[in-house]
């Protein structure tokens, strides 16, 4: 297929970071082809593209993926769990964002990818934008679709806040651990997660 930016020389759209800004339809960028190694998300009709996230934050999601796992097979009341994705959309009216990782639970099947998540779950990036964004746009959105608990992983200050709707219910510090009631018996080993940040970071020399 010949790479365009966003102009629709076949059937399928492709998408680069320069599209950034241009507007499509919510059916245009649901079937459109994306280049690797960035963000895509429709945002009020307009294409927004950032870098892909940093390994400081891809660390602890893949650990959280592996915990996620373990759980569900393991665990006696694992089977609440039905699945759990990185990088992934959330629908929102006509918007599509972009979680970090979503987690459906108490459906008792599998979910459809466009279905709203039980849990969205962002690590946040450096940046006065990135922290409004995780903090108040994302949280004001996912409520609106029904997104039951929002957790925003910190590695900057080390903590965890849950939201339920718009309502923050906790923010837990790095010797902590969350025990969400809607995984009865997965815990959240805060400290390990930072750590995994760390190892990464410190890898990179940053």
């Amino acid at each position: 297929m010949a790479t365009t930016t966003a102009t629709e020389t076949t059937s399928t759209t492709y998408l680069c970071p320069e599209v950034a800004g241009i507007t499509m339809t919510p059916d245009e960028f649901d079937n459109a082809d994306f280049e690797r190694g960035f963000r895509y998300e429709l945002i009020r009709g307009v294409v927004v593209v950032s870098p892909m996230t940093s390994p400081f934050e891809r660390g602890p999601n893949d650990l959280l993926g592996h915990w996620l796992y373990i759980y569900q097979e393991s665990h006696p009341e694992g089977s609440v769990l039905d699945g759990s994705l990185p990088e992934n959309d959330i629908f929102i009216g006509d918007d599509r964002r972009r979680a970090d990782r979503v987690i459906w639970a108490g459906l008792g099947r599998t979910p459809s990818v466009e279905e709203t998540p039980t849990i969205a779950i962002e690590f946040v990036s450096k940046g006065k934008r990135n922290f409004l964004r995780d903090y108040e746009e994302k949280r004001r959105e996912y409520a609106s679709v029904g997104v039951q608990e929002y957790w925003v992983v910190n590695r900057f200050d080390r903590t965890l806040t849950v939201y339920r709707g718009q309502t923050e219910v906790a923010v837990l510090k790095e010797n902590e651990t969350y025990k969400p009631h809607l995984l009865p018996g997965f815990e959240l080993r805060l400290i390990e997660l930072f750590e995994a940040a760390d190892r990464w970071e410190k890898s990179q020399g940053d």
